[in-house]
């Protein structure tokens, strides 16, 4: 999947989208996500300037973006024929960082499900710079319930 394919599932746009392709996915078992991180990434300038590293809490982001795609396209569903893809907020978070990702750096994100429910998910997710690890989170959503405005909701 390109990113505009990855754009009819995911809600996120510029400069907050943080996936660039999915290379593999594989129903029930595992999807294999590509960020590529280029120097004109926006919070270069201010993390930090003269030491440019990826923040931590843009990498589970970006797991948790991964992690969306995997629970969508898990969902056996014709996104194409969906006008919108599920939406899940993200309840909890268990991560580690080991490495730091920097400007030229390509992160892969490998998604594997944990448990997997109608309305939510628990997956786990490794982030590799190569063959190094870089971080790994334990991340747990649930789809959106549909009652209108965002922050009006119910449930």
């Amino acid at each position: 999947m390109n990113q505009n394919e990855i754009k009819k599932i995911l809600p996120q746009r510029y400069p907050f989208l943080f996936i660039d392709k999915i290379l593999e996915f594989e129903k029930d078992k595992k999807l294999v996500a590509l960020k590529n991180v280029t120097t004109n990434e926006h919070y270069f300038s201010g993390h930090f300037p003269e030491i440019p590293i990826m923040p931590g809490v843009l990498l589970i982001e970006a797991m948790g973006q991964a992690g969306i795609v995997f629970l969508n396209l898990n969902s056996n569903r014709d996104l194409e024929k969906v006008a919108k893809a599920d939406i899940y907020y993200l309840c909890a978070v268990k991560a580690r960082f080991f490495k730091f990702v920097v400007p030229g750096d390509r992160v892969f994100f490998e998604v594997t499900p944990v448990k997997l429910t109608k309305d939510s998910g628990i997956i786990k997710v490794t982030a590799k710079v190569g063959d190094k690890e870089a971080a790994r989170a334990e991340l747990t959503g649930a789809k959106r319930k549909n009652y209108g405005v965002v922050g009006n909701e119910k449930g």
